[in-house]
């Protein structure tokens, strides 16, 4: 059956108090928090959640970045164990990290897990990136992921994704949905040299003319040009707002999952800030198009939830100031 989210309630964004001293984005995050919580001062996360949405995407294989493809099960487990950027940011605010499964191509999986949509996507220059049940499939999986953090006490969201050559579908789907020209989508991700970057730019323009035709429908362009991961992301996104539950956006995948969201399940970027602003020209796009001001700008080249993470402690800090 087709996917229907649940109508979003809008939370009151009525600012709070003026009376006390101003601390810029600090008030303004603070503001945030409390009109989510549905409170005057707003309360610091008690159980913030990092999610990481974990899948290989095909278009990899043609060269598209720095990484290898065959490298994300081993991203996954040094982030398990907390030894990547995340790992160490996250320890840092004290903020649990959990990895799904919804795509890695690992021959050493012995079978596929909970929220498995299968192994790898397609490359998306030449085929689809998912069958049209495995997008559902997908969708279905992150709104669950989203609805069993949240019935587990998770106050606060972080959605991240990791997976080699993710940005570059990320960059297809914010050229599609914002009308934008590939040269000026495509970054330069997990740090690629000018020849990866033209052949990034290729894969970009040829999936891009696949996008165009599926346009108008959120389900056919995540079957089409996105994947398991971006899927997952924009079905968690929905269903977190559905639970009125805030979210703290990171960098360019995510982002281009919750323009997909907002498509789904119309309003849910109410209930989302946006962490930071990367180096990725289709990132800046994205949140643009969610109308959407990002608290941070640190210089970063890619989110996989580093951004967001790098936040919380702030977000913390702007709770406190306005008790």
């Amino acid at each position: 059956m087709p996917i229907e989210f649940a109508e979003i309630t809008q939370p009151d964004d009525t600012p709070r108090s003026t009376t006390r001293p101003r601390f810029g984005a600090l008030d303004a995050l603070g503001d945030w928090l409390a009109a989510r919580q549905g409170a005057t001062h707003a309360t610091p996360p008690r159980r913030a959640r990092i999610v990481v949405f974990a899948a290989d995407h095909g278009i990899a294989a043609r060269g598209v970045s720095a990484r290898t493809p065959g490298q994300t099960p081993a991203l996954a487990a040094a982030l398990e164990q907390g030894g990547t950027p995340l790992g160490v940011l996250a320890d840092v605010s004290g903020t649990a990290i959990r990895v799904v499964d919804v795509g890695i191509d690992s021959a050493e999986a012995a079978e596929a897990g909970e929220f498995t949509v299968r192994r790898g996507s397609g490359a998306i220059d030449t085929e689809d990136a998912l069958t049209g049940d495995e997008a559902e499939r997908a969708v279905r999986a992150g709104a669950r992921v989203a609805d069993d953090e949240v019935d587990s006490g998770a106050d606060l969201l972080v959605p991240a994704e990791l997976g080699v050559g993710a940005t570059t579908p990320a960059s297809v789907l914010v050229a599609a949905l914002t009308g934008t020209e590939p040269v000026a989508v495509v970054g330069r991700g997990s740090g690629i040299d000018d020849h990866a970057w033209m052949r990034k730019t290729r894969a970009v323009r040829d999936a891009l003319r696949r996008a165009r035709p599926v346009l108008t429908d959120p389900m056919d362009l995540l079957r089409t040009v996105g994947g398991a991961d971006v899927a997952a992301l924009a079905g968690f996104l929905a269903q977190a707002a559905v639970r009125r539950t805030p979210v703290l956006l990171d960098g360019l995948v995510v982002c281009a999952a919750a323009l997909l969201a907002e498509e789904l399940a119309p309003g849910a970027r109410s209930w989302w800030a946006a962490a930071h602003l990367t180096t990725e020209p289709a990132h800046a796009l994205a949140l643009e198009h969610l109308d959407l001001e990002p608290v941070l700008d640190l210089g970063f080249a890619e989110g996989s939830g580093t951004g967001a993470a790098a936040l919380l402690p702030l977000l913390t800090m702007a709770a406190r100031l306005a008790e």
